[in-house]
């Protein structure tokens, strides 16, 4: 969803800057008819010296594995990309917003094979603010199981960011706002609690963060990995293991993760309340924690951020 603040001025498209208007393709894309691309999200942050991407570098990465699991021919270095972000968003003069890599399979040729297909590699910024909403990131949101699972490991590989993956996505996601939640959870093939529709998961019991494993379906998050980071760094222990979903209604807090969705706490599953029904402490410590460290109020000491020459008034939420 682009924000009423409507587009920017500049994609990168295979190693130009063109117009937002002149970045079509034709509506005989492979990727159109067959979901074949995969993409990224990324968020550049404002700090006091100015514009900040949160972990370039490893989304870049992330990026040319999902092209090797899918063979799609992508030409260009994670050095490369993570300069032609910098570029791009120094083209748009915005120094917060979020950023969308995308590689697609184009051309005019109709079958599944792709192989002869050309591919196109983008990068867009909007700015975008809270994902869920304000009264979510900030009261805690409420979620609802889905009846819709996580795809079985020998069906599709979830751990590519792939396009054609978020239809399931978008299955689990309708189904809440249908049901007037504002956000899914989603269980594995075996009935274990995977993740959310676009984000991870974590549990809070008895100050042990509980997340499942990436054979539970989930994609391997940026976000969830500097979460286990941050409680490291505060002496609180991570469990990764399968988890069942009863365990969901008994624990003393809840909270996604993700690029879009930052932190967000989850305050009821089910319409059963968590803890005092209020973000708790774990994750207000976490979220702070996290958000402190991108906006650039505390040092960074894990360098996850790239500087980009951008004021730190040039783009904001």
């Amino acid at each position: 969803m682009i924000t009423k603040k409507g587009p920017t001025a500049k994609i990168w498209r295979d190693g130009a800057l063109v117009d937002w208007a002149d970045a079509n393709i034709h509506v005989l894309s492979h990727v159109v008819h067959y979901g074949s691309g995969v993409f990224e999200g990324m968020r550049s942050y404002a700090t006091p010296t100015g514009g900040a991407v949160f972990r370039l570098h490893d989304h870049m990465r992330r990026l040319h594995d999902s092209c090797k699991i899918y063979e799609l021919g992508l030409k260009w270095s994670v050095d490369e990309l993570c300069q032609a972000t910098v570029d791009t968003l120094v083209a748009n003069d915005l120094a917060q917003c979020y950023l969308r890599p995308l590689v697609i399979r184009t051309g005019e040729t109709m079958g599944i094979y792709g192989q002869d297909a050309p591919v196109e590699t983008f990068i867009i910024c909007w700015e975008w603010s809270e994902y869920l909403g304000h009264a979510a990131s900030e009261g805690g949101a409420h979620a609802c199981v889905s009846t819709w699972r996580r795809a079985a490991p020998n069906t599709f590989p979830t751990m590519a960011k792939a396009s054609g993956n978020y239809l399931n996505a978008q299955l689990g996601k309708l189904e809440s706002k249908r049901n007037g939640y504002d956000e899914a959870i989603m269980l594995d093939i075996g009935g274990h609690v995977a993740e959310g529709s676009g984000q991870n998961l974590f549990l809070v019991r008895d100050n042990t963060l509980y997340t499942s494993p990436f054979a539970a379906g989930i994609l391997h998050g940026i976000t969830r990995d500097s979460v286990m980071q941050i409680a490291a760094d505060n002496g609180l222990k991570v469990k990764e293991m399968e988890i069942p979903r009863e365990m969901l209604y008994i624990v003393d807090e809840a909270f996604f993760c993700g690029t879009a969705v930052e932190i967000t706490p989850v305050v009821t599953i089910d319409r059963f309340v968590l803890g005092d029904g209020k973000p708790g402490p774990v994750s207000k410590l976490i979220k702070k924690q996290f958000m402190d460290t991108v906006t650039g109020k505390v040092p960074d000491k894990h360098g996850w951020l790239t500087a980009v020459p951008v004021a730190a008034g040039a783009g904001s939420r």
